[in-house]
Formats: structure tokens, sequence, C-alpha cells
């Protein structure tokens, strides 16, 4: 079966001017790693329904799983549940499961009446529980909305892949090892690259150097299935030696927990 690619939308134009900044794009990294699944796209986009409206449309044709956060509350500029129906060709439906859990939440009858349009989903949808207050999120063809504020979001995110995708789960499957290289150049190492990648296409080979008060440095990394990683660096190190260079592993730094501040 073909590897299925997980993508991130992340929208607001609070993100956008820099009054707030994003965390969803490290949390869904660390939660998809910790299941050895990895992100493989983020779009950051703003309140503009025509551009939401357009990266849906490109996103549902691309048989990715996808997450999107943000933008389906009830205010005006809360447009994402319009946009991705647009997308799809569909009316927007009030979902009698949403209407049950917001009366779960406040009492019946629902009252102001605004608050049913936080239900208001693309026909064809399925909820997204919400553990915080029961206002749902949606689902449809593989897309999976959530709200904007990371307390709710992260719960959902998790409820999404151990729920819709757990037969995908290959915890510690999936590692990364990287090497650093004193006094190398890009162009010190692009034929020894050249010939990795040609021999190794299950693999993910990346090269980021820098200038160092003392000269040139770079780090060679490695990503991809956990044997696979292991017998492809101890061939670069050799490698390198071989190129005249010498290496010290690269420690990576500690995952944070990845709670909300």
């Amino acid at each position: 079966m073909t590897e299925r690619r997980f993508g991130l939308i992340v929208i607001g134009d609070e993100l956008l001017s820099g009054k707030r900044q994003d965390k969803h794009f490290p949390k869904l990294v660390t939660l998809l790693h910790a299941r050895g699944l990895e992100l493989s796209w983020v779009h950051f986009i703003g309140d503009d329904p025509a551009l939401i409206q357009r990266t849906l449309g490109e996103t549902f044709a691309s048989g990715d799983i996808v997450i999107s956060c943000g933008g389906i509350g009830a205010t005006p500029d809360d447009r994402t549940r319009e946009c991705a129906a647009a997308a799809l060709g569909v009316p927007l439906a009030r979902h009698p499961d949403g209407v049950a859990e917001l009366e779960a939440r406040f009492g019946r009858p629902i009252k102001p009446d605004q608050r049913l349009r936080l239900v208001d989903f693309p026909q064809g949808s399925t909820i997204i529980p919400n553990p915080v207050n029961r206002v749902p999120g949606f689902a449809i063809r593989e897309h999976y909305f959530v709200p904007g504020f990371p307390n709710m979001a992260w719960p959902m995110m998790e409820w999404v892949l151990d729920v819709r995708y757990p037969q995908l789960h290959a915890p510690g499957s999936r590692v990364e090892q990287a090497i650093s290289v004193d006094g190398a150049k890009e162009s010190d190492v692009i034929p020894l690259m050249e010939r990795f990648v040609e021999g190794h296409p299950e693999l993910r080979l990346s090269c980021l150097p820098s200038t160092e008060p003392h000269g040139f440095r770079l780090e060679l990394g490695l990503r991809g299935p956990a044997d696979a990683v292991a017998a492809g660096m101890e061939e670069i190190r050799a490698e390198v030696e071989r190129l005249g260079f010498a290496w010290t592993p690269v420690t990576p730094p500690p995952e944070e927990d990845g709670s909300p501040v």
C-alpha cells in the first residue's frame, strides 16, 4: 500500500500578522512522530474565503490526510465551514449529532440561536468530539476540522489519529540520525549525496551547512525506517572519512511536551 501523507492547514489572520504564534505545527509533528508517522506539508493562510476555498479544493483532490485548525466558530470571520462546503460543491447542513452535543452542553432549547451555527457543517460530514466544551469539529473526505484553541485542538487531533488511523501507527519504525562534519562545504559532499540518494530511495537525506568562526561545518541527516537509517548512516560515516573529514554524532534536542502556554 502506498504510504499515506499527512498535511496541516492553520487558518487565521492573527498568525500572519504576528499577533499570535502558531503552536499547532510543532505539536502535530510530535503527535505523528510518537506514532511512527510524519508530516509532509503545512499551509498557513489568512481568513480570506477565496484563498481558503482554493486551498481546500487542492487538498481535497490530493488524497492526503489533512488536519485544519481554526475558523470554525460562529463569528463572521470564521469562514472555514462555508469554504469547505464550497470547495466540495455541497451545501451546509445542521448536523443532528452536533446539535445533540450542543444541547448536552448548553441545554434545550439552545440559546442564543447563533450557537447552532457552530454545527452547520458541509453535507456528509461526521463530527469530531471536543472533550473540553463539547462543541464538535467536523470531518469530511479525510479532512479534519478542529478549533484554533490548542487546548481543544490537540486532544481532537489525537482522537483523529488514534480512532481513525490506528492501522497506520508504527511507533519507533521511523527514526532520524545526523552527524556534524567539520571543515566540509556543500560542494565537498554533493557527489556523495547524489550516489546515496540514488541508492537509497527509501531514506530522506538532508544537508544543513553553516559557517563557524574557524571555518565551515555541515550536518548530514538521515530519516526513515530504523534499520535502513542505521545501515545508511554507517555508509555515510565511512564515505565522509574517505573524503578526509572528521565527524561527530549530533544529539537530538529533547522533545517538548507541547503543553499550551
